[in-house]
């Protein structure tokens, strides 16, 4: 039987960051994944300010990722159809940026392998049990696994909580999104962000992402129990795409270069028990998504480094206390967000809400700029609430990858 300090079941974001952050503190780390890398994976494919220091802190080269396409301008267009251009920041590091999936993920999977984690992707979980001295994984074409730890980030219907009887039956997420990717796009949408509140979407939108080189990722998310079912949303498509506003930022020669996929979101972040024994959850096997955008790569890397970190600090034999240590810096880095993500999400779901926080952002170009960073999570969702994670620099700090030294996680602290 193979014995490690922590096995990761999961290899993507959440799951390959707590690979590295233990493995870089010298514990013997195993991450199994059913999938083999690179793999694709449902996505709007945007990465955040905060995914993208993220991503900067681990060590993560762009020049790794051949899609990434850095952002500097999002338009967002208003349910009466008004359009704002809120601009980024230039020449202070990188504020948003889109990759594809399949390479981001493979490239951060490397940097666990590079940080001397086994990764052994190809081989699902097919059970877990706890014992006095940890947790032991059956793999599939491996067999069992013995951990003093487990981290369970794998996915929304996560094995790993099934396995020890920590899963929510019937649990389908609180978002549902629908994505395809174009070539051929029009010039704007390779180059440019643009999100759609469209008014029978809300508080959901419809958005195009640029991967550049005539590519976008084109797609709709909504969140469930609104206007619009699930079952509604592959018919609704084509309607989507053929809206004026909507086809001339694609451009009308746009040909989608592979099929649509679909895929649900988990957001009730503090609702799920983060841990059950030795196995700590993150990531979307944690329901850390923001429940206002449905954006989840910035949690999934925060809540991987935390885990390990706890884990790490907590040490081989204390489990109570790395759970308990994971749960309060989880509690601190994201609970006052996702409480007033969810307050804000109930607003947008009404065209006046709406209307009227995109007009109130849109007043000055100085509003413009600011909201741009809040919307992108450069800051804290309740930065203003929660002045003590300002950090150094306060909330005007540089973006990602424009320095030396990689920009200070705040949003961590």
């Amino acid at each position: 039987m193979r014995h490690a300090d922590i096995v990761v079941v999961g290899g993507g974001p959440a799951g390959a960051a707590a690979a590295i952050t233990a493995a870089r503190a010298g514990r013997d780390v195993v991450v199994v994944d059913k999938a083999t890398f690179p793999r694709d994976k449902c996505c709007g494919d945007g990465l955040t300010a905060a995914a993208l220091r993220h991503l900067e802190a681990l060590g993560l080269d762009p020049a790794s990722v051949p899609s990434w396409t850095v952002v500097d301008d999002a338009w967002v267009r208003s349910p009466s159809g008004r359009t704002t251009r809120f601009p980024l920041p230039r020449d202070a590091g990188q504020f948003m940026a889109v990759a594809r999936r399949e390479e981001l993920d493979a490239a951060v999977l490397q940097l666990a392998r590079d940080a001397g984690a086994e990764v052994r992707d190809g081989h699902g979980l097919e059970a877990a049990r706890r014992q006095h001295d940890g947790i032991v994984v059956d793999v599939e074409g491996i067999g069992p696994i013995h951990g003093r730890y487990a981290i369970g980030a794998d996915g929304i219907w996560s094995p790993l909580r099934k396995a020890l009887g920590a899963a929510e039956p019937g649990y389908l997420g609180e978002w549902h999104a629908f994505r395809q990717y174009f070539r051929d796009v029009g010039p704007a949408a390779s180059r440019d962000l643009f999100v759609f509140f469209e008014p029978d979407l809300l508080p959901g939108y419809a958005w195009s992402f640029p991967l550049g080189a005539g590519r976008a990722n084109v797609g709709f998310g909504i969140q469930r129990g609104g206007p619009i079912s699930v079952r509604e949303m592959k018919r609704r498509w084509p309607d989507l795409l053929s809206r004026p506003h909507i086809r001339e930022v694609i451009g009308e020669h746009a040909i989608p270069e592979a099929p649509h996929r679909a895929w649900p979101i988990p957001a009730r972040l503090g609702d799920l028990k983060l841990r059950s024994g030795p196995a700590v959850f993150v990531g979307d096997a944690a329901a850390a998504t923001d429940p206002m955008t449905g954006e989840g790569i910035a949690q999934a890397l925060l809540t991987g480094s935390l885990a390990a970190g706890a884990i790490v600090e907590a040490g081989p034999h204390r489990v109570e206390e790395a759970g308990r240590r994971y749960e309060a810096q989880v509690a601190r880095a994201l609970g006052s967000d996702a409480r007033l993500a969810k307050a804000l999400s109930r607003v947008l779901r009404h065209r006046k809400g709406a209307r009227a926080a995109l007009r109130l952002a849109g007043v000055t170009g100085a509003t413009r700029r600011e909201f741009a960073r809040w919307l992108f999570e450069d800051y804290p969702r309740a930065a203003l609430l929660t002045p003590r994670r300002w950090g150094r620099g306060g909330l005007h700090g540089d973006g990602a990858f424009g320095t030396e030294e990689p920009t200070p996680v705040r949003d961590a602290a």
